[in-house]
Protein backbone atom coordinates (compact mmCIF):
# COMPACT_ATOMS: atom_id res chain seq x y z
CA UNK A 1 0.00 0.00 0.00
CA UNK A 2 1.22 3.18 -0.93
CA UNK A 3 1.83 5.87 1.76
CA UNK A 4 -0.87 8.31 0.82
CA UNK A 5 -3.39 5.39 0.91
CA UNK A 6 -2.95 4.32 4.34
CA UNK A 7 -5.31 4.94 6.94
CA UNK A 8 -5.87 7.60 9.46
CA UNK A 9 -7.41 5.80 12.09
CA UNK A 10 -7.82 7.51 15.79
CA UNK A 11 -5.25 6.21 18.77
CA UNK A 12 -5.49 7.04 22.45
CA UNK A 13 -5.02 10.08 23.79
CA UNK A 14 -5.12 12.43 20.35
CA UNK A 15 -7.38 15.08 19.76
CA UNK A 16 -10.84 13.45 19.55
CA UNK A 17 -11.65 15.39 16.44
CA UNK A 18 -9.52 18.17 14.85
CA UNK A 19 -10.99 21.37 12.98
CA UNK A 20 -7.91 21.74 11.00
CA UNK A 21 -8.90 21.76 6.71
CA UNK A 22 -9.58 18.41 5.54
CA UNK A 23 -6.89 17.51 3.18
CA UNK A 24 -7.17 17.19 -0.85
CA UNK A 25 -7.31 13.02 -1.51
CA UNK A 26 -5.20 12.04 -4.18
CA UNK A 27 -6.21 13.17 -8.07
CA UNK A 28 -8.96 15.74 -6.93
CA UNK A 29 -7.11 18.23 -8.59
CA UNK A 30 -7.93 16.30 -12.08
CA UNK A 31 -11.82 15.21 -10.98
CA UNK A 32 -14.24 16.97 -13.31
CA UNK A 33 -17.00 19.65 -11.58
CA UNK A 34 -19.44 17.87 -12.91
CA UNK A 35 -20.72 14.58 -12.02
CA UNK A 36 -22.47 14.74 -15.48
CA UNK A 37 -19.84 15.52 -17.57
CA UNK A 38 -17.52 12.71 -16.23
CA UNK A 39 -20.35 10.32 -16.62
CA UNK A 40 -20.60 11.59 -20.76
CA UNK A 41 -17.32 11.79 -21.19
CA UNK A 42 -17.28 8.83 -23.73
CA UNK A 43 -20.01 9.83 -25.71
CA UNK A 44 -17.73 12.02 -28.00
CA UNK A 45 -14.41 9.61 -27.40
CA UNK A 46 -16.55 6.24 -28.03
CA UNK A 47 -19.95 6.86 -29.33
CA UNK A 48 -20.31 3.32 -30.79
CA UNK A 49 -19.91 1.67 -27.53
CA UNK A 50 -22.20 -0.42 -25.55
CA UNK A 51 -23.01 2.12 -22.76
CA UNK A 52 -26.67 1.41 -20.85
CA UNK A 53 -28.57 -1.81 -20.94
CA UNK A 54 -32.26 -2.25 -19.39
CA UNK A 55 -35.43 -3.90 -19.88
CA UNK A 56 -34.25 -5.21 -23.71
CA UNK A 57 -33.57 -1.93 -24.63
CA UNK A 58 -29.45 -1.00 -25.62
CA UNK A 59 -27.80 2.85 -25.58
CA UNK A 60 -24.29 2.97 -26.98
CA UNK A 61 -22.23 5.96 -25.51
CA UNK A 62 -23.78 8.28 -28.36
CA UNK A 63 -27.18 7.27 -28.36
CA UNK A 64 -27.00 8.19 -24.08
CA UNK A 65 -25.79 11.51 -25.09
CA UNK A 66 -28.90 11.88 -27.73
CA UNK A 67 -31.22 10.78 -25.17
CA UNK A 68 -29.62 13.57 -22.23
CA UNK A 69 -30.22 16.15 -25.27
CA UNK A 70 -33.79 15.39 -25.24
CA UNK A 71 -33.93 15.14 -21.92
CA UNK A 72 -32.34 18.32 -21.22
CA UNK A 73 -34.27 20.26 -24.13
CA UNK A 74 -37.68 19.30 -22.04
CA UNK A 75 -36.39 20.37 -19.22
CA UNK A 76 -35.59 23.92 -20.37
CA UNK A 77 -39.14 23.94 -22.63
CA UNK A 78 -40.96 23.33 -18.68
CA UNK A 79 -38.61 26.85 -17.48
CA UNK A 80 -36.51 24.99 -15.08
CA UNK A 81 -33.99 27.08 -14.19
CA UNK A 82 -30.38 26.70 -12.54
CA UNK A 83 -30.98 25.65 -8.83
CA UNK A 84 -34.03 24.37 -9.34
CA UNK A 85 -35.01 20.62 -7.88
CA UNK A 86 -36.36 18.39 -10.30
CA UNK A 87 -37.47 15.44 -8.22
CA UNK A 88 -37.45 11.61 -10.51
CA UNK A 89 -39.65 8.97 -9.14
CA UNK A 90 -38.56 5.64 -11.06
CA UNK A 91 -36.93 2.30 -10.76
CA UNK A 92 -34.10 1.46 -13.16
CA UNK A 93 -34.27 2.35 -16.47
CA UNK A 94 -32.93 4.44 -19.40
CA UNK A 95 -35.78 7.19 -18.53
CA UNK A 96 -34.16 7.91 -15.09
CA UNK A 97 -30.12 7.68 -16.19
CA UNK A 98 -31.11 9.86 -18.70
CA UNK A 99 -32.83 12.70 -16.60
CA UNK A 100 -30.34 12.10 -13.97
CA UNK A 101 -27.63 13.61 -16.14
CA UNK A 102 -29.76 15.91 -18.19
CA UNK A 103 -30.66 17.43 -14.46
CA UNK A 104 -26.72 17.92 -14.18
CA UNK A 105 -26.21 19.57 -16.78
CA UNK A 106 -28.22 22.36 -16.46
CA UNK A 107 -27.29 23.08 -12.89
CA UNK A 108 -30.52 21.59 -11.39
CA UNK A 109 -30.60 19.17 -8.27
CA UNK A 110 -31.76 15.92 -9.05
CA UNK A 111 -34.19 14.64 -5.85
CA UNK A 112 -34.16 10.90 -6.45
CA UNK A 113 -36.66 8.57 -5.02
CA UNK A 114 -37.67 4.81 -5.34
CA UNK A 115 -40.91 4.31 -7.06
CA UNK A 116 -41.30 1.46 -4.47
CA UNK A 117 -41.79 4.00 -1.48
CA UNK A 118 -45.14 4.15 -0.16
CA UNK A 119 -47.83 6.68 -1.19
CA UNK A 120 -47.61 9.17 2.16
CA UNK A 121 -43.59 8.71 2.02
CA UNK A 122 -43.43 9.58 -1.75
CA UNK A 123 -45.50 12.81 -1.07
CA UNK A 124 -43.96 14.27 2.01
CA UNK A 125 -40.74 14.38 0.48
CA UNK A 126 -41.81 16.09 -2.38
CA UNK A 127 -43.65 18.00 -0.15
CA UNK A 128 -40.27 18.78 1.51
CA UNK A 129 -38.12 19.11 -1.30
CA UNK A 130 -40.60 21.55 -3.19
CA UNK A 131 -38.87 20.33 -6.85
CA UNK A 132 -40.04 22.60 -9.66
CA UNK A 133 -40.78 19.67 -11.67
CA UNK A 134 -42.02 15.94 -10.66
CA UNK A 135 -41.62 13.33 -12.99
CA UNK A 136 -42.44 9.75 -13.04
CA UNK A 137 -41.19 6.93 -15.39
CA UNK A 138 -44.53 5.39 -16.06
CA UNK A 139 -42.73 2.95 -18.86
CA UNK A 140 -40.32 1.57 -16.93
CA UNK A 141 -42.58 1.12 -13.51
CA UNK A 142 -46.40 0.09 -12.57
CA UNK A 143 -45.43 1.95 -8.91
CA UNK A 144 -44.10 4.84 -10.65
CA UNK A 145 -47.30 4.90 -12.92
CA UNK A 146 -49.34 4.65 -10.65
CA UNK A 147 -47.64 7.53 -8.49
CA UNK A 148 -48.21 9.56 -11.40
CA UNK A 149 -51.69 9.19 -11.31
CA UNK A 150 -52.51 10.01 -7.82
CA UNK A 151 -50.18 13.50 -8.23
CA UNK A 152 -52.58 14.01 -11.45
CA UNK A 153 -49.42 13.84 -14.07
CA UNK A 154 -49.56 14.60 -17.39
CA UNK A 155 -47.91 12.07 -19.75
CA UNK A 156 -45.26 12.71 -22.09
CA UNK A 157 -43.17 11.15 -24.64
CA UNK A 158 -39.60 11.79 -25.81
CA UNK A 159 -37.64 9.97 -28.78
CA UNK A 160 -35.10 7.74 -27.35
CA UNK A 161 -36.73 7.66 -23.37
CA UNK A 162 -39.89 6.73 -24.40
CA UNK A 163 -43.50 7.53 -22.34
CA UNK A 164 -43.69 9.16 -18.83
CA UNK A 165 -45.76 10.99 -16.75
CA UNK A 166 -44.69 15.03 -15.85
CA UNK A 167 -46.45 16.81 -13.08
CA UNK A 168 -45.43 21.15 -12.74
CA UNK A 169 -45.32 21.31 -8.98
CA UNK A 170 -47.77 24.80 -7.45
CA UNK A 171 -45.54 25.43 -4.46
CA UNK A 172 -42.17 27.26 -3.42
CA UNK A 173 -39.88 26.10 -5.47
CA UNK A 174 -37.11 29.10 -5.32
CA UNK A 175 -34.07 28.41 -7.00
CA UNK A 176 -31.14 26.71 -4.33
CA UNK A 177 -27.92 28.93 -4.66
CA UNK A 178 -25.11 27.73 -7.49
CA UNK A 179 -21.97 28.93 -7.71
CA UNK A 180 -20.47 26.89 -10.41
CA UNK A 181 -18.28 24.59 -8.55
CA UNK A 182 -17.77 20.74 -7.33
CA UNK A 183 -19.50 21.97 -4.14
CA UNK A 184 -22.94 22.56 -5.72
CA UNK A 185 -25.95 19.71 -4.71
CA UNK A 186 -26.21 17.37 -7.20
CA UNK A 187 -28.31 15.19 -5.66
CA UNK A 188 -31.13 15.03 -3.18
CA UNK A 189 -31.84 11.67 -1.52
CA UNK A 190 -34.25 10.99 1.29
CA UNK A 191 -33.01 8.79 3.93
CA UNK A 192 -35.00 6.86 6.42
CA UNK A 193 -32.62 6.00 8.67
CA UNK A 194 -33.40 3.87 11.85
CA UNK A 195 -36.01 6.06 12.80
CA UNK A 196 -38.66 6.08 9.99
CA UNK A 197 -38.48 9.56 9.41
CA UNK A 198 -36.70 10.69 6.22
CA UNK A 199 -33.68 13.36 5.91
CA UNK A 200 -33.05 14.65 2.81
CA UNK A 201 -29.29 14.20 2.38
CA UNK A 202 -27.48 17.00 0.33
CA UNK A 203 -24.82 15.69 -1.77
CA UNK A 204 -22.33 17.59 -4.18
CA UNK A 205 -20.93 16.85 -7.31
CA UNK A 206 -17.76 16.39 -5.01
CA UNK A 207 -19.55 13.08 -3.76
CA UNK A 208 -20.51 11.82 -6.06
CA UNK A 209 -17.20 12.10 -8.24
CA UNK A 210 -15.22 10.94 -5.54
CA UNK A 211 -16.72 7.30 -4.95
CA UNK A 212 -16.96 6.98 -8.92
CA UNK A 213 -12.94 7.65 -8.79
CA UNK A 214 -12.52 5.43 -5.99
CA UNK A 215 -14.26 2.07 -7.95
CA UNK A 216 -12.03 2.77 -11.01
CA UNK A 217 -8.56 3.30 -8.89
CA UNK A 218 -9.35 0.57 -6.04
CA UNK A 219 -11.48 -1.59 -7.91
CA UNK A 220 -9.60 -1.55 -11.59
CA UNK A 221 -13.06 -0.87 -13.31
CA UNK A 222 -12.21 -0.29 -16.94
CA UNK A 223 -14.08 -0.10 -20.23
CA UNK A 224 -13.99 -3.85 -20.55
CA UNK A 225 -16.24 -4.85 -17.56
CA UNK A 226 -20.11 -5.39 -18.16
CA UNK A 227 -21.75 -4.47 -14.54
CA UNK A 228 -24.92 -5.97 -13.13
CA UNK A 229 -26.74 -2.78 -11.99
CA UNK A 230 -29.78 -3.82 -9.17
CA UNK A 231 -28.50 -1.21 -6.94
CA UNK A 232 -31.12 1.40 -7.32
CA UNK A 233 -29.27 4.53 -8.59
CA UNK A 234 -32.14 6.47 -6.71
CA UNK A 235 -29.83 5.61 -3.95
CA UNK A 236 -26.43 6.22 -3.45
CA UNK A 237 -24.26 3.52 -3.72
CA UNK A 238 -26.41 2.49 -7.13
CA UNK A 239 -26.32 6.11 -8.22
CA UNK A 240 -22.18 6.19 -8.01
CA UNK A 241 -20.37 2.82 -7.57
CA UNK A 242 -22.72 1.22 -10.12
CA UNK A 243 -23.97 4.17 -12.81
CA UNK A 244 -21.52 7.05 -12.27
CA UNK A 245 -18.25 4.93 -12.36
CA UNK A 246 -19.31 2.32 -15.04
CA UNK A 247 -20.11 5.49 -17.33
CA UNK A 248 -16.70 7.39 -16.20
CA UNK A 249 -15.07 4.08 -17.11
CA UNK A 250 -16.61 3.84 -20.38
CA UNK A 251 -17.79 0.37 -19.25
CA UNK A 252 -21.29 -1.42 -19.77
CA UNK A 253 -24.05 -1.34 -17.16
CA UNK A 254 -26.95 -3.73 -17.07
CA UNK A 255 -29.59 -1.50 -15.38
CA UNK A 256 -32.29 -4.22 -13.20
CA UNK A 257 -35.00 -2.86 -11.66
CA UNK A 258 -35.85 -5.34 -8.94
CA UNK A 259 -33.19 -8.56 -8.07
CA UNK A 260 -34.79 -11.97 -8.78
CA UNK A 261 -32.20 -14.94 -8.29
CA UNK A 262 -33.07 -16.33 -11.55
CA UNK A 263 -32.39 -13.49 -13.17
CA UNK A 264 -29.51 -12.72 -11.80
CA UNK A 265 -28.03 -15.95 -12.66
CA UNK A 266 -28.90 -15.68 -15.65
CA UNK A 267 -27.15 -12.92 -16.55
CA UNK A 268 -24.04 -13.94 -15.28
CA UNK A 269 -23.93 -17.18 -17.47
CA UNK A 270 -24.96 -15.27 -20.37
CA UNK A 271 -24.15 -11.53 -20.88
CA UNK A 272 -20.12 -11.92 -19.22
CA UNK A 273 -21.27 -9.62 -16.42
CA UNK A 274 -17.57 -8.81 -14.62
CA UNK A 275 -18.94 -7.46 -11.92
CA UNK A 276 -21.93 -7.89 -9.20
CA UNK A 277 -22.37 -5.87 -5.96
CA UNK A 278 -25.54 -6.02 -3.92
CA UNK A 279 -26.91 -6.51 -0.52
CA UNK A 280 -25.64 -9.41 1.90
CA UNK A 281 -29.57 -10.97 1.18
CA UNK A 282 -29.21 -10.74 -2.59
CA UNK A 283 -26.20 -13.35 -2.23
CA UNK A 284 -27.37 -15.40 0.49
CA UNK A 285 -30.46 -15.75 -1.86
CA UNK A 286 -28.35 -16.93 -4.91
CA UNK A 287 -26.85 -19.63 -2.67
CA UNK A 288 -29.90 -20.45 -2.02
CA UNK A 289 -30.82 -20.76 -5.73
CA UNK A 290 -27.90 -22.44 -6.58
CA UNK A 291 -28.74 -25.20 -4.63
CA UNK A 292 -31.36 -26.11 -7.67
CA UNK A 293 -29.09 -25.72 -10.61
CA UNK A 294 -25.48 -25.36 -12.23
CA UNK A 295 -23.83 -21.66 -11.83
CA UNK A 296 -21.50 -21.09 -14.38
CA UNK A 297 -20.69 -17.20 -14.62
CA UNK A 298 -17.54 -17.43 -16.74
CA UNK A 299 -16.62 -13.25 -16.77
CA UNK A 300 -17.15 -12.74 -13.33
CA UNK A 301 -14.22 -11.08 -11.87
CA UNK A 302 -15.10 -9.10 -9.00
CA UNK A 303 -18.34 -9.70 -6.01
CA UNK A 304 -19.21 -7.34 -3.04
CA UNK A 305 -21.87 -6.95 -1.13
CA UNK A 306 -22.88 -3.29 0.70
CA UNK A 307 -25.72 -1.81 2.57
CA UNK A 308 -25.93 -3.89 5.68
CA UNK A 309 -23.55 -5.73 8.00
CA UNK A 310 -22.11 -9.21 6.64
CA UNK A 311 -21.92 -12.58 7.97
CA UNK A 312 -19.11 -15.58 7.58
CA UNK A 313 -21.82 -17.36 6.22
CA UNK A 314 -22.70 -15.36 3.52
CA UNK A 315 -19.13 -14.68 2.43
CA UNK A 316 -18.23 -18.64 2.79
CA UNK A 317 -20.99 -19.41 0.30
CA UNK A 318 -20.47 -16.70 -2.06
CA UNK A 319 -16.79 -17.94 -2.32
CA UNK A 320 -17.92 -22.08 -2.66
CA UNK A 321 -20.55 -20.41 -5.59
CA UNK A 322 -18.57 -18.29 -7.68
CA UNK A 323 -15.06 -18.76 -6.35
CA UNK A 324 -14.12 -15.33 -5.60
CA UNK A 325 -13.77 -13.86 -2.24
CA UNK A 326 -16.62 -11.30 -1.53
CA UNK A 327 -15.77 -8.11 -0.74
CA UNK A 328 -16.97 -5.99 2.07
CA UNK A 329 -17.90 -2.02 2.03
CA UNK A 330 -18.96 0.36 4.47
CA UNK A 331 -21.12 3.79 4.38
CA UNK A 332 -24.13 5.09 4.44
CA UNK A 333 -25.95 7.87 2.47
CA UNK A 334 -24.86 10.52 4.52
CA UNK A 335 -20.79 9.20 3.82
CA UNK A 336 -21.38 6.67 1.33
CA UNK A 337 -18.27 4.53 0.62
CA UNK A 338 -16.06 4.88 3.93
CA UNK A 339 -14.54 1.78 3.66
CA UNK A 340 -13.71 -1.25 1.49
CA UNK A 341 -11.80 -3.95 1.50
CA UNK A 342 -8.93 -4.16 -1.15
CA UNK A 343 -8.98 -6.17 -4.26
CA UNK A 344 -5.45 -7.28 -3.83
CA UNK A 345 -5.92 -8.29 0.30
CA UNK A 346 -9.47 -10.17 0.56
CA UNK A 347 -10.56 -10.67 4.09
CA UNK A 348 -12.06 -13.94 5.36
CA UNK A 349 -13.41 -12.50 8.39
CA UNK A 350 -16.58 -9.31 8.67
CA UNK A 351 -13.81 -6.60 8.24
CA UNK A 352 -15.18 -3.45 6.42
CA UNK A 353 -11.96 -2.98 5.30
CA UNK A 354 -9.71 0.13 5.35
CA UNK A 355 -10.37 3.94 5.46
CA UNK A 356 -10.79 5.06 1.67
CA UNK A 357 -8.18 7.36 0.29
CA UNK A 358 -8.63 10.94 1.68
CA UNK A 359 -10.78 9.53 4.26
CA UNK A 360 -10.07 10.09 8.06
CA UNK A 361 -11.98 8.32 10.74
CA UNK A 362 -12.05 8.70 14.87
CA UNK A 363 -13.92 6.17 17.30
CA UNK A 364 -15.13 8.21 20.39
CA UNK A 365 -17.13 6.75 23.66
CA UNK A 366 -20.13 9.02 24.18
CA UNK A 367 -18.97 11.91 26.05
CA UNK A 368 -16.64 12.34 23.23
CA UNK A 369 -13.32 10.81 24.53
CA UNK A 370 -11.09 8.73 21.96
CA UNK A 371 -11.58 4.92 22.95
CA UNK A 372 -8.59 2.32 23.41
CA UNK A 373 -7.40 0.23 20.47
CA UNK A 374 -9.24 -2.07 19.71
CA UNK A 375 -12.13 -1.13 21.50
CA UNK A 376 -15.85 -0.21 20.29
CA UNK A 377 -16.24 3.07 20.11
CA UNK A 378 -19.12 5.80 17.89
CA UNK A 379 -17.81 6.02 14.56
CA UNK A 380 -17.01 10.18 13.49
CA UNK A 381 -15.31 10.49 9.94
CA UNK A 382 -14.93 12.82 7.65
CA UNK A 383 -13.84 12.99 3.55
CA UNK A 384 -14.91 14.12 0.24
CA UNK A 385 -17.75 11.86 0.36
CA UNK A 386 -19.30 12.89 3.66
CA UNK A 387 -22.32 14.89 2.43
CA UNK A 388 -23.05 18.94 2.62
CA UNK A 389 -25.80 18.56 5.12
CA UNK A 390 -29.48 17.61 5.59
CA UNK A 391 -32.03 19.74 3.41
CA UNK A 392 -33.49 22.32 5.18
CA UNK A 393 -32.95 21.42 8.73
CA UNK A 394 -29.88 23.05 10.15
CA UNK A 395 -30.41 22.11 13.52
CA UNK A 396 -30.44 17.97 12.59
CA UNK A 397 -26.66 18.98 10.45
CA UNK A 398 -25.78 20.55 13.30
CA UNK A 399 -26.14 17.99 15.94
CA UNK A 400 -24.63 15.08 13.68
CA UNK A 401 -21.70 17.45 12.21
CA UNK A 402 -19.00 19.45 13.76
CA UNK A 403 -16.26 21.42 12.19
CA UNK A 404 -13.80 20.56 10.12
CA UNK A 405 -16.47 18.25 8.32
CA UNK A 406 -16.54 15.62 10.90
CA UNK A 407 -19.94 13.53 10.60
CA UNK A 408 -21.06 11.12 13.18
CA UNK A 409 -22.48 8.03 11.53
CA UNK A 410 -23.87 6.68 14.82
CA UNK A 411 -22.32 3.10 14.08
CA UNK A 412 -20.92 0.97 16.60
CA UNK A 413 -17.31 0.26 15.03
CA UNK A 414 -13.82 -1.04 16.50
CA UNK A 415 -10.35 -1.01 14.13
CA UNK A 416 -7.58 -3.58 14.74
CA UNK A 417 -3.76 -3.06 15.07
CA UNK A 418 -3.86 -3.18 11.05
CA UNK A 419 -6.02 -0.32 10.64
CA UNK A 420 -8.76 -2.73 9.55
CA UNK A 421 -12.36 -2.00 10.85
CA UNK A 422 -15.18 -3.58 11.97
CA UNK A 423 -18.57 -2.41 12.13
CA UNK A 424 -20.34 -3.44 15.83
CA UNK A 425 -23.58 -2.28 14.90
CA UNK A 426 -25.90 0.73 15.40
CA UNK A 427 -25.57 3.21 18.49
CA UNK A 428 -29.36 3.18 18.54
CA UNK A 429 -29.63 -0.58 17.48
CA UNK A 430 -27.94 -1.32 20.96
CA UNK A 431 -29.68 -3.50 23.53
CA UNK A 432 -29.61 -3.52 27.30
CA UNK A 433 -30.86 -6.70 28.38
CA UNK A 434 -30.88 -7.04 32.42
CA UNK A 435 -28.14 -4.90 32.49
CA UNK A 436 -25.69 -6.72 30.05
CA UNK A 437 -25.06 -5.34 26.73
CA UNK A 438 -26.19 -6.89 23.73
CA UNK A 439 -25.14 -6.11 20.01
CA UNK A 440 -28.12 -7.23 17.64
CA UNK A 441 -25.21 -8.18 14.63
CA UNK A 442 -23.69 -11.10 16.55
CA UNK A 443 -26.68 -12.44 17.35
CA UNK A 444 -27.81 -12.50 13.35
CA UNK A 445 -24.47 -13.38 12.26
CA UNK A 446 -25.25 -16.78 14.76
CA UNK A 447 -28.64 -16.88 13.22
CA UNK A 448 -27.19 -16.47 10.01
CA UNK A 449 -24.75 -19.35 10.48
CA UNK A 450 -27.60 -21.95 10.31
CA UNK A 451 -27.68 -23.13 7.46
CA UNK A 452 -31.96 -22.90 7.32
CA UNK A 453 -31.92 -18.93 7.68
CA UNK A 454 -31.23 -17.08 4.54
CA UNK A 455 -30.97 -13.93 6.73
CA UNK A 456 -32.21 -12.78 10.34
CA UNK A 457 -32.99 -9.30 11.70
CA UNK A 458 -32.75 -8.66 15.73
CA UNK A 459 -34.42 -5.66 17.33
CA UNK A 460 -35.47 -5.20 21.24
CA UNK A 461 -38.95 -5.50 22.95
CA UNK A 462 -39.36 -2.51 25.47
CA UNK A 463 -40.41 -4.79 28.57
CA UNK A 464 -40.87 -2.84 32.20
CA UNK A 465 -38.07 -0.94 31.87
CA UNK A 466 -35.77 -4.23 30.48
CA UNK A 467 -35.31 -4.86 26.70
CA UNK A 468 -35.94 -8.59 25.45
CA UNK A 469 -33.86 -9.81 22.62
CA UNK A 470 -36.31 -10.61 19.50
CA UNK A 471 -35.53 -12.24 16.15
CA UNK A 472 -37.02 -12.34 13.15
CA UNK A 473 -36.14 -14.49 10.22
CA UNK A 474 -36.49 -15.97 6.50
CA UNK A 475 -36.33 -19.67 6.56
CA UNK A 476 -34.20 -21.07 3.25
CA UNK A 477 -36.92 -22.86 0.46
CA UNK A 478 -37.55 -26.67 1.58
CA UNK A 479 -36.00 -26.53 5.05
CA UNK A 480 -37.62 -27.94 8.03
CA UNK A 481 -36.63 -25.65 10.81
CA UNK A 482 -37.22 -26.77 14.32
CA UNK A 483 -37.24 -24.87 17.63
CA UNK A 484 -35.33 -27.96 19.34
CA UNK A 485 -32.90 -27.16 16.54
CA UNK A 486 -32.21 -23.60 16.66
CA UNK A 487 -32.11 -23.33 20.64
CA UNK A 488 -28.91 -26.25 20.06
CA UNK A 489 -28.13 -24.17 17.14
CA UNK A 490 -27.73 -21.05 19.45
CA UNK A 491 -26.83 -22.72 22.90
CA UNK A 492 -23.54 -23.17 21.14
CA UNK A 493 -22.76 -19.70 19.82
CA UNK A 494 -24.42 -17.35 22.68
CA UNK A 495 -24.39 -16.97 26.09
CA UNK A 496 -27.66 -17.36 27.65
CA UNK A 497 -28.74 -13.35 27.90
CA UNK A 498 -28.08 -13.12 24.36
CA UNK A 499 -29.85 -15.87 22.97
CA UNK A 500 -33.26 -14.35 21.66
CA UNK A 501 -36.35 -14.78 23.74
CA UNK A 502 -38.57 -14.95 21.44
CA UNK A 503 -37.70 -16.15 17.00
CA UNK A 504 -40.49 -15.56 14.14
CA UNK A 505 -40.33 -17.01 10.63
CA UNK A 506 -41.37 -14.45 7.97
CA UNK A 507 -41.79 -14.70 4.23
CA UNK A 508 -39.70 -11.87 3.83
CA UNK A 509 -38.00 -9.40 6.23
CA UNK A 510 -38.93 -5.95 5.13
CA UNK A 511 -36.46 -4.46 3.53
CA UNK A 512 -35.48 -0.82 1.56
CA UNK A 513 -34.87 -0.96 -2.30
CA UNK A 514 -31.66 -0.79 -1.65
CA UNK A 515 -32.43 -4.21 0.48
CA UNK A 516 -31.22 -2.70 4.10
CA UNK A 517 -33.53 -3.93 6.63
CA UNK A 518 -36.39 -1.53 8.12
CA UNK A 519 -35.82 -2.37 11.68
CA UNK A 520 -37.84 0.39 12.73
CA UNK A 521 -41.03 -1.83 11.17
CA UNK A 522 -39.84 -5.09 13.41
CA UNK A 523 -39.49 -2.71 16.39
CA UNK A 524 -42.86 -2.15 15.85
CA UNK A 525 -44.19 -5.61 15.35
CA UNK A 526 -42.22 -6.81 18.00
CA UNK A 527 -44.20 -4.85 20.72
CA UNK A 528 -47.39 -6.10 19.12
CA UNK A 529 -48.52 -9.89 20.76
CA UNK A 530 -48.93 -12.49 18.73
CA UNK A 531 -48.11 -10.03 15.48
CA UNK A 532 -50.47 -11.03 12.03
CA UNK A 533 -48.75 -12.17 9.72
CA UNK A 534 -45.73 -14.15 11.31
CA UNK A 535 -44.87 -17.75 12.20
CA UNK A 536 -43.34 -17.79 16.24
CA UNK A 537 -40.64 -21.30 16.19
CA UNK A 538 -39.49 -19.73 19.25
Amino acid sequence: MDAKSQPRVALLNTAPLPDTPLPQWPGQLDTPARFAHAALAHSAKNPHRPAISARGKDWTYGELAAAVDAATAMLRDYGVRRGDRIMLVGENGLGLAAFILAAGLLDCCAVLENARRAQFEVNAIRAHAQPQLTLYFSEESSDAAEHGRRNDAAPVELPYIGAFMVKRELGDSTPDAIDGTSNDIAALIYTTGTTGTPKGVMLTHANLLYLGAMMIRLRKLDACDRIYGVLPITHVMGLVAVFGATLRAGAHVHLVARFSPAHCLHALETENISVLQGAPAMFSKLADQAHKRRVNAPALRFIAAGGAPIDPTVMADADALFGLPLHNGYGLTEGSGLCWTRLDAARTDCSVGLPLPGVEIRLLSPDGIPVADGEVGELWARGPNVMKGYYRNPALTAHIMRPGGWFNTQDLARVDQSGHVFIEGRTKDLIISSGFNVYPLEVENALNSHPGIVQSAVVPRNLGGNEEVIAFIERAEDFVLTAHELRQHLAERLSPYKRPREVYVVSQLPSSPNGKVLKHQLKGLAQTPDPEGVVRLL
